[in-house]
């Protein structure tokens, strides 16, 4: 053996033994190659890619001796590689499945055409006006199976699809991509044009009830002989693949059930021809062969089609809805027969057949017909949320929100259905050791949420939670309830002298101090300590671990020498300071005047800590309004606020909170005078919050005013500079050197900003909060140093435009308080504009686009009556609109940039121009053309739509430009209506979309 062909052994032997692909001109060189081809288990090229092949090899065009391109050949070269195709397709029995998924329309719709051709359909004559019973049988078949094909592309093709990116080195096949689009839009433009010829051609096919024919190899065989056989075999004898009639009209029936479901959308009633196409498909699937060879369905699918005609059309039929519990289900609901749909969910927990996201889908579809104002089934929705939350607690999933929400307040009604829903959930059958213990974590975490002490005692002493709690764990969950306080709103009478009230007959310690927690009456408080006291000399504001006086009082209080007083006294301020927590202002007054009348006797000290705290307490209802309607406060209510604000006691406790009550109190009234001019000054330099409210009031005064006058506007910048700013901390190493070890909030600050950020949130006078946003905006700007993305905000020109020290400041600092205060800012009025656009411009600098389209729409929208105005000029400014594009232009939704470019004061045509080359946009596209008024851009539309060959777009383009209202002819005043009322429409698109 020589060294070459030694070497090409070894390459040889080095690789795997793969057979080469068969050329598609070897099938044409030996007429028995493709049968042989056929029967291997795994042909490459499979079946679909030869009938590829054929066809775009028969489809070739050519060319002529002038170099001119010529429509393909009819020659015999074409005319075999064409049967080719049809052969394989008969290989495959013609199943429309297995094409539909390996060719594309215009292969498919070239093949059937072929098929058409070769069975000797009459060309010219509508499929309509043919008698299909008189044709002969592969003949009719080639109809019904082309006439099939058309329907389901049709249906297939109103699904949305996912568009095809082509990488980089795909660019090349971008004209081809494109006439294929091209050549798919005209064919199905065709189709659904013919539609209903189709359909009324498969619905003749129904009363065929002689078994039919197609083409198969043999036949095709015989088309092929020269010269082909006269004998007539082909046309009129039964020959070739037989196919039941029982078989095509169940077929028949899936598809005319599918087209008139998908018609539904635009003709309610097709959905009741649906059903009943999908039901005669049901009944002959049953007599069809499991094996049969034309009868191809997707059995889910048709399972999905026929449960939703049946909700979609509404009928009800009892033998199938005894098939399937979703059936079951659907009839309650039509029937409004909501007891027996609860009962089925309850049954369910114990059978867990019914999915959980269906189960939770049906109570959506209540909760939406309750917020749509159908008050009467709220019972029902309640009632579904518990079923489906004993479900997902006996499965150890997390419970809904909604069932949380639902259990903030409860009722008795809805405790007792919990209850009955988690005994039956646990039958003795069916129980699991998982699922008890589940549950028993349910109604113990039921008894440690529940605030109303009787409803916890309406579980603690249920048979399931005694059945199903060790007793251990029992007896300490009850000693827990005990012990916990719990509000309890008891009427009341006008409070006479404390020590007019008689001590009633002693009883059990326990049950004493339990009735001490739930108390609310002065006076039994009283009477109940007494008796305690008579029974056991013991600290009893102790009893309850929940109740707490401010820490700046409590050695005031404790030191008290007489017990009964010390214990009477901590009590009523703990309970009375609850009661404000609550909001329920009724009763703490009652405590804390019952507390002031016992200090009163022996301690000035208490007495004006008694007074301090009445005082924030009408401070705090006032400002919920209770019972005043937010009118501005009685004189006296001011008159204690300065007194607090003024007065000086030696040795006297005083709660920081007061002060910043009383001055915040005093901001939000405007009584900007007194802070500016009348308050103390030694109490300016000692109080935080009354040198903040001095310095505030006084910017609020001077706003609008002159250059000269904003010094103090400087003097708050300072202020509010040194809170925001950090101080280092070093470290000296043992070289000598110095390092950064920790930033810390500066020392330096009249306040830490976590406490001047508290301080903001108790302000809600507007023009207070304008100030604010604008000094935090204006030093959000400088420490970002951003030009081109700055947060904008009114009366910006009042603060200074450098910082001295700008390394000291913390930048994230600002950045948070900023949002935090513009977020709360809009929670008193949602409608600011101002506000809005800043809110906006924070969320466009951070690249939260959606959101900040959200706000800048907001804000259009407060200040046009939801865009039935025109929205000022000065809330959308050339620079609002123009990030509006950019967040369009970012979120993909082209379309809507080119609209919003048409809102400048001078249209953006290249950025328009730009937006609208873009191929994939994520926007609605051609629905927005409407709301375009710019011809220009129009015209471009029609232009690039024309370019790409995307006729149905062009037409609605060229549709937009033909409206008489934009004929340049028209007076200004027309057009400027024409473009105020699309901005109108637009506008309120863009709203649906972002709200």
């Amino acid at each position: 053996m020589s060294a070459e062909t030694a070497d090409r052994v070894a390459v040889s032997g080095s690789r795997p033994n793969t057979p080469p692909q068969t050329s598609w001109f070897e099938f044409l060189l030996d007429e028995s190659l493709l049968e042989r081809h056929l029967q291997k288990s795994s042909p490459d090229p499979s079946p679909v890619q030869l009938v590829i092949q054929f066809l775009e090899q028969a489809s070739k065009p050519s060319v002529n001796e002038q170099n001119q391109v010529q429509p393909p050949a009819d020659n015999r070269r074409n005319r075999t590689l064409k049967l080719l195709a049809l052969k394989v397709s008969a290989h495959l029995k013609w199943d429309l499945d297995t094409l539909e998924k390996g060719l594309s329309i215009p292969v498919l719709n070239m093949l059937l055409n072929e098929l058409l051709c070769v069975s000797k359909v009459p060309p010219g004559v509508k499929h309509v006006d043919l008698d299909l019973s008189t044709l002969p049988p592969t003949t009719a078949m080639a109809v019904l199976i082309y006439n099939r094909w058309a329907i389901r592309t049709i249906v297939l093709n109103s699904f949305p699809e996912k568009p095809t990116k082509l990488g980089p080195h795909q660019m090349n096949m971008l004209n081809l991509v494109q006439q294929e689009k091209e050549s798919t839009e005209n064919i199905l433009k065709v189709l659904k044009e013919q539609s209903d010829d189709s359909i009324m051609v498969l619905e003749a096919a129904l009363s065929i009830k002689k078994d039919f024919y197609i083409h198969n190899l043999r036949t095709l065989d015989l088309l092929d002989a020269d010269p082909p056989t006269t004998n007539g075999e082909t046309e009129y004898s039964t020959v070739g693949l037989k196919i039941s009639a029982d078989e095509l009209h169940c077929q028949v029936h899936y598809d005319l059930g599918a087209i008139f479901f998908q018609q539904g959308c635009s003709d309610p009633s097709s959905y009741e021809k649906a059903k009943e196409h999908f039901r005669k498909t049901k009944e002959l699937l049953l007599k069809v062969d499991c094996k049969a060879l034309h009868c191809r369905l997707d059995e889910k699918r048709l399972a999905g089609y026929w449960n939703a005609c049946r909700v979609l059309t509404g009928a009800s039929d009892p033998s199938d809805a005894q098939l399937t519990p979703y059936g079951l289900i659907n009839n309650f609901i039509k029937t409004h027969n909501y007891q027996a749909l609860i009962e089925t969910f309850i049954k369910d927990n114990l059978t867990l057949s019914l999915p959980s996201y269906f189960r939770q889908s049906i109570l959506r579809e209540f909760v939406h017909k309750v917020q749509q104002g159908d008050r009467t089934l709220e019972e029902v929705c309640h009632q579904l949320c518990v079923c489906n939350a004993v479900r997902e607690v006996l499965e150890g999933q997390v419970v809904s929100v909604y069932f949380r929400q639902l259990l903030l307040k409860p009722n008795k009604h809805t405790i007792e259905f919990l209850l009955e829903v988690c005994t039956r959930a646990l039958d003795k059958d069916h129980a699991s050791e998982t699922g008890i213990r589940n549950i028993a974590g349910l109604l113990k975490a039921l008894c440690e949420s529940i605030e109303e002490l009787s409803l916890v005692f309406m579980v603690s002493s249920h048979e399931l939670f005694n059945k199903l709690l060790p007793d251990e764990e029992r007896k300490a969950l009850v000693e827990q309830i005990r012990k916990r306080s719990a509000s309890i709103n008891l009427c009341t009478k006008p409070l006479p002298s404390f020590y007019d009230i008689p001590a009633s007959a002693s009883v059990n310690i326990g049950q004493l101090e339990h009735q001490l927690i739930l108390s609310l009456d002065s006076r039994r408080i009283r009477q109940i300590l007494i008796e305690l006291h008579g029974m056991s000399e013991r600290p009893y504001w102790r009893v309850n671990s929940k109740w707490e006086v401010p820490a700046d009082y409590i050695s005031v209080i404790l030191g008290i020498k007489d017990n009964l007083t010390r214990d009477l006294v901590y009590i009523l301020m703990a309970k009375g300071l609850h009661c404000i927590t609550i909001k329920d202002f009724f009763h703490a007054r009652q405590l804390f005047s019952a507390c002031l009348e016992l200090v009163t006797e022996f301690s000035p000290k208490l007495r004006q800590v008694m007074l301090n705290e009445i005082l924030l307490l009408e401070v705090h209802a006032h400002e919920t309004g209770i019972g005043c309607n937010r009118e501005r406060p009685p004189p006296d209510l001011v008159s204690r606020v300065r007194g607090y604000l003024e007065m000086r006691i030696h040795d006297l406790p005083l709660r920081q909170i007061v002060g910043e009550e009383c001055v915040a109190f005093m901001l939000n009234w405007r009584e900007n005078d007194y802070l500016t001019l009348q308050v103390p000054q030694s109490l300016v330099m000692n109080n935080p919050h009354i040198r903040l409210g001095q310095l505030l009031a006084a910017t609020c005064k001077e706003l609008p005013g002159p250059k000269e006058s904003r010094r103090t506007a400087k003097d708050l910048w300072e202020v509010v500079v040194q809170i925001c700013s950090v101080s280092n901390q070093y470290k000296r190493a043992n070289d000598g050197r110095i390092s950064l070890i920790k930033q810390r909030d500066s020392t330096l600050g009249i306040l830490h900003r976590n406490k001047f950020v508290t301080f903001i949130k108790k302000l809600r006078e507007p023009l207070v909060l304008t100030t604010l946003i604008s000094l935090f905006v204006r030093l959000h700007s400088i420490v970002r140093d951003d030009i081109v993305n700055e947060v904008t905000a009114e009366h910006l020109s009042i603060w200074p435009s450098t910082l001295p020290n700008l390394q000291s400041v913390d930048v994230e600092a600002v950045a948070v308080t900023v949002k935090e205060l513009v977020t709360y800012a809009l929670t008193l009025n949602p409608n600011n504009h101002s506000w809005l656009i800043t809110q906006a411009d924070i969320y466009f600098v951070t690249s939260q686009y959606s959101a900040a389209l959200h706000y800048y729409l907001q804000a259009g929208a407060v200040c046009s009556d939801y865009f039935s105005k025109a929205v000022p000029l000065d809330v959308y400014t050339d620079q609002v609109l123009k990030r509006m594009i950019k967040c369009c232009s970012l979120l993909n939704c082209h379309t809507q940039v080119a609209v919003l470019c048409q809102f400048l004061r001078e249209v953006d045509y290249m950025t328009a121009f730009k937006a609208l080359q873009e191929q994939s946009s994520h926007d609605a596209m051609d629905s927005f053309y409407d709301y375009i008024w710019d011809i220009t851009i129009l015209e471009y539309l029609t232009h690039i739509h024309h370019k790409r060959g995307e006729n149905e777009k062009r037409q609605i383009a060229i549709k937009a430009i033909g409206q008489t209202e934009l004929n340049a002819s028209n007076p200004e005043e027309v057009l400027q209506l024409a473009a105020q009322k699309r901005k109108k429409k637009f506008l309120q698109a863009m709203a649906r979309l972002y709200f």
